[in-house]
């Protein structure tokens, strides 16, 4: 029986690894459930699973969530405190990291310290202090395992061979729903468009991040950190089919790939259960499921988020960190029709470019940078992007 505590459990990530969880009750138990403000799908997954401690975003929801339960029956926090105690919950064996975006840092940082094994679905915790999270999980002995079905792919495929004779990663991406729609048209996307992912069904602000290529970029970060390989060997292949989900090149000229259909309980699974595996039920796939395998290198012009991603991870320190706080703005005015889909990177780019860059070295250091980004966005947004960029410039060198 392993002890689980999910960060995150109402959103995409946490209701699926619920729903795994939910077809193996003598391999898994609930402890501890950390949500936002979806308090009624919480109920629901109190009342299945039975936790032991759960953790609300506000402090008006706990307040009714204590007078609604059987007094007694669950321990209800809230905040950022709240979710950390989730994730320290000294009965939980791994803690699930699937809250959208900056808020899930501290949670999985407490989480490590208290010695847990992390299921990392939050790309967003590595992005912004990578270093420091690797690190501290060296130090406290624990294992990152990537929940992401690129991240999930590298992991197993690197067990094929030692680090040393790795050549590079290949991450591959859909290209999302506008792979095919040229460039000068991509200032007409709606909301609606840009949601209907063709392969994946996520929430609003990663179905986003996939279609600006942002996601991916991020994916890049989070690799050069969990597997140690410097970004100039992690390289983009767009593969509309997502049957490959990613491959490791060996300097012997062998290319080791993960293939599954795309279906995100396959690795939520395999974190769920490593080292050992446990059977999914799937139905039996057919010549015809890999019928069509096609890739091409990613478009960096036409989806410059990569670029901004490469530079940030070359620039190092709090860059990564300003470059995703300012997404997670733009993103939401975009959804918000305060901005157009093609300003969502500029947003990124003018605040980028203003940030003076600090080490990075400590989280207070990364989340003061956060806040910075976080309120200069806001002001570029609400300014309606008065000096318009050429997403073109200072990309030479970059896949």
């Amino acid at each position: 029986m392993k002890n689980i505590s999910i960060l995150g459990s109402t959103g995409s990530i946490g209701c699926q690894t619920l729903e795994v969880i939910s077809r193996f009750p003598h391999r898994f138990c609930i402890k501890g459930l950390a949500a936002g403000k979806n308090i009624n799908l919480l109920k629901e997954q109190i009342s299945k699973f039975s936790p032991k401690i759960v953790s609300v975003q506000e402090e008006k929801d706990a307040y009714m969530l204590s007078k609604e339960l059987p007094p007694g029956s669950v321990e209800i926090l809230w905040g950022e405190n709240g979710a950390g105690a989730v994730a320290s919950y000294a009965e939980a064996d791994l803690v699930v990291s699937s809250m959208v975006g900056a808020s899930g840092l501290k949670p999985t940082l407490s989480a490590i310290k208290a010695g847990k094994n992390i299921a990392l679905a939050n790309k967003e915790a590595l992005v912004m202090a990578g270093s420091i999270l690797i690190k501290e999980s060296q130090i406290y002995e624990i294992k990152l395992i990537p929940v992401d079905s690129e991240h999930s792919a590298l992991f197993q495929a690197l067990n094929c061979g030692e680090k040393e004779f790795v050549k590079r990663l290949i991450l591959t991406a859909s290209g999302g729903p506008f792979l095919k729609v040229p460039k000068e048209k991509m200032g007409d996307v709606t909301v609606e468009v840009a949601l209907n992912h063709p392969t994946w069904k996520m929430g609003k602000k990663i179905t986003i991040d996939s279609a600006t290529l942002m996601n991916k970029g991020f994916e890049v970060i989070e690799a050069r950190w969990l597997f140690g390989i410097p970004p100039e060997s992690i390289s983009v292949w767009i593969h509309p089919q997502s049957i490959v989900h990613s491959m490791v090149e060996y300097v012997d000229g062998s290319i080791i790939a993960q293939m599954s259909i795309p279906d995100m309980k396959i690795p939520i699974a395999f974190a769920l259960s490593y080292p050992e595996r446990i059977p999914m039920d799937r139905d039996e796939v057919f010549p015809v499921t890999f019928s069509e395998l096609t890739f091409e290198e990613a478009d960096f012009e036409k989806f410059p988020a990569l670029c901004l991603a490469y530079r940030a991870l070359e620039e190092g320190g709090t860059m990564p960190a300003v470059m995703n706080a300012a997404n997670e703005i733009a993103v939401a005015a975009f959804l918000q029709g305060r901005l157009k889909f093609i300003e969502i990177v500029k947003v990124v780019m003018q605040t980028m470019e203003i940030h003076k860059t600090l080490p990075g070295d400590t989280i207070e250091q990364i989340l003061e940078s956060d806040s910075w980004a976080r309120k200069t966005a806001e002001s570029l947004t609400r300014k309606g992007i008065e000096h318009r960029i050429n997403v073109r410039d200072g990309v030479s060198g970059v896949r």
